[in-house]
């Protein structure tokens, strides 16, 4: 166990990196390992305070407040049983960083945060790898077996403005994927209804259906291999696993989906060499959140991934 302000009263002067937030969430942030139900016990028992004042839960902090934090025990995270650490540094999956904002070439295999019996995720081993750094959020997330481009929030006014153009679509969003089956039209915007099921293990899955989320892509045909066509998508929306359900829908599975994809042909690929899903955020094009200078931010294809297009060219040239 280790303990906040060592059995003394914690005093913290809110600065840009927690300006906005909700005091539940802050303390969340700050006391990790305390149940909730402790946190809102002490605020509502007037424990915790700002500028000497009581609060509730959902006030929001205000650059130069004080936040008086009572001592509180932190329970040590628990070791997570049979999930190997996570061996990734980031340092080197950096393609863009200033002082607001930074971009990750995500690799494939690693959650953006951790949970669900994953001990640690993109964003934990960022914080690892930057113990100064005094803010960093994921601005939104990919699968766990999706790489490319993912951005990160260095402070909350950047966070809010990139969750704006997101929500706004003012930020222009390309996917690489490969597929079964032969793709016909060199332009095609898919407009379907999405629905979120939670299954009794606690799986997430999503369906086609009626009464769900908006969904919209615009699908680009780039090559034909085949038994099998390299797409690029644009997002118009992004529902979860929004181009893994489309596609599969459509009868065109992403290679390697292990969640939606043609499981037997899986099986097949594997011992050919593609060990993943084929699925890379290849670039996003989008204006600085506080400069609004213009940003193409690249993310190559991982080189396994590139390993195994080739190898499909190759064998394509030769039967043609």
């Amino acid at each position: 166990m280790t303990e906040i302000g060592k059995n003394s009263v914690t005093f913290f002067t809110v600065d840009e990196s927690c300006e906005g937030q909700r005091i539940d969430n802050f303390l969340a942030r700050l006391l990790k390992g305390v149940p909730k139900s402790h946190l809102y016990r002490i605020l509502r028992g007037g424990e915790v305070r700002v500028d000497k004042k009581r609060v509730d839960a959902t006030h929001r902090l205000q650059l130069g407040e004080i936040v008086r934090i009572p001592p509180v025990r932190v329970a040590a995270p628990e070791a997570k049983i049979g999930v190997a650490p996570v061996e990734i540094k980031l340092a080197g999956a950096v393609i863009y960083e200033d002082d607001a904002m930074l971009a990750l070439n995500k690799p494939a295999g690693m959650a953006v945060h951790g949970g669900s019996g994953i001990s640690r995720g993109v964003i934990e081993q960022l914080r690892m790898e930057r113990p100064l750094a005094k803010f960093l959020e994921l601005a939104h997330r990919l699968d766990r077996e999706t790489s490319g481009v993912l951005l990160v929030g260095k402070k909350r006014s950047a966070l809010t403005k990139l969750h704006d153009m997101m929500r706004e679509n003012h930020m222009r969003k390309r996917y690489l994927m490969l597929v079964k089956g032969k793709w016909q039209d060199q332009k095609r915007r898919v407009v379907l209804s999405l629905v979120k099921t939670n299954l009794a293990n606690g799986e997430k899955r999503v369906s086609v259906g009626e009464g769900g989320q908006h969904s919209e892509t615009i699908f680009f045909l780039k090559q034909r291999l085949g038994e099998y066509t390299l797409l690029e998508a644009e997002l118009v929306t992004g529902r979860t696993h929004q181009l893994r359900v489309q596609l599969a829908h459509l009868g065109y599975p992403i290679l390697g989906d292990d969640k939606y994809g043609d499981f037997a042909l899986n099986k097949q690929l594997q011992k050919q060499g593609l060990k993943r899903m084929f699925l890379h955020s290849a670039e996003t094009t989008l204006r600085h959140p506080l400069t609004e200078e213009p940003l193409k931010l690249v993310a190559p294809l991982p080189h396994d991934l590139e390993k195994y297009l080739e190898m499909l060219r190759t064998q394509h040239a030769q039967a043609v």
